[in-house]
């Protein structure tokens, strides 16, 4: 008589946006390149809009969710941040395009078409322009309606960054360039967070396996972004490694003291500002 013995095997659930830059730093997971004994990680691909919101309303509760800095204040309670997966723009960022050159003050005075309330690239432009005007058009759309006039301008973030002026539409501001002129520092753009519920050990542990997936396709680039590219909206190769290097890279490994600096005065300027209703407690595993 034979016997079998089973290794228990604790489920991860993990939700990132369908994004060439998630895509490349997910890689090693994903395809079971990178493992780690007793956990399986599975997948769900979905815009960050709402999974901000899904982590804010506690719908389909994902263990780690890609959110944006925004949105963390609302979900700090039940979530940290971990000190891998962030996207950071050194000296670039969330973009105002419009058909028009208009000036920085002229711009202030336009409806902006924005890609949600708790995206960072929404709260960096109410700090760029408290009394600023928006409304919300799906990310991916806000090119299309710009150029068909229903708005003057656009907030633009994601692949966008690359592609506005093959539309033919001209750069305003530069809100990661304003930021890092204003603080010094980086502008902190969206990062993993993970279930408080987990306990201690486990939120370290799958910490651990998300930096040894990002850092494997930081090795294995040309598989990584072979890999990604099925998510690489309207990018060729070239382009889709350029935008990869943008916001996968050292800083994505470990924010570093600058980084996580730069998260928490971000949010707590947005507190001070009124935009945040809610006063800000940062905090990173392993910290």
């Amino acid at each position: 008589m034979s016997t079998s013995t089973s290794v228990d095997v604790r489920e991860i659930t993990v939700a990132h946006s369908p994004d060439s830059d998630d895509a490349f730093m997910f890689y090693g997971l994903a395809t079971n390149k990178v493992r780690t004994p007793g956990l399986r990680f599975t997948h769900t691909l979905c815009d960050i809009e709402s999974l901000n919101r899904a982590a804010m309303n506690g719908e389909g509760v994902y263990d780690v969710s890609a959110i944006s800095f925004h949105a963390y204040p609302y979900i700090q309670d039940k979530y940290a941040l971990l000190q891998s997966g962030g996207s950071v723009g050194d000296g670039y960022g969330p973009m105002i395009v419009s058909p028009r050159p208009f000036n920085a003050d002229e711009i202030k005075t336009k409806l902006i078409a924005v890609p949600g309330t708790l995206t960072t690239a929404y709260l960096a432009l109410k700090l760029f322009a408290p009394g600023i005007e928006t409304e919300v058009v799906p990310f991916d759309q806000i090119i299309p309606q710009v150029l068909e006039g229903k708005y003057e301008a656009g907030l633009i973030i994601h692949e966008g960054q690359l592609t506005y002026s093959k539309s033919g539409l001209q750069r305003v501001v530069d809100l990661g360039k304003w930021w890092q002129h204003m603080t010094g520092l980086p502008l902190p753009l969206g990062g993993n967070a993970i279930r408080r519920s987990l306990g201690p050990e486990l939120m370290a542990q799958v910490g651990l396996a998300l930096r040894e997936s990002i850092q494997y396709a930081l090795d294995h680039r040309e598989e990584a972004l072979a890999y990604a590219m099925q998510f690489a909206r309207d990018l060729d190769t070239q382009a889709a490694d350029k935008f990869v290097g943008m916001y996968v890279n050292e800083r994505t490994l470990d924010y570093g003291p600058d980084g996580r600096e730069a998260v928490r005065r971000l949010l707590d300027m947005g507190y001070k500002a009124g935009i945040i209703p809610r006063e800000v407690r940062v905090e990173f595993v392993g910290e």
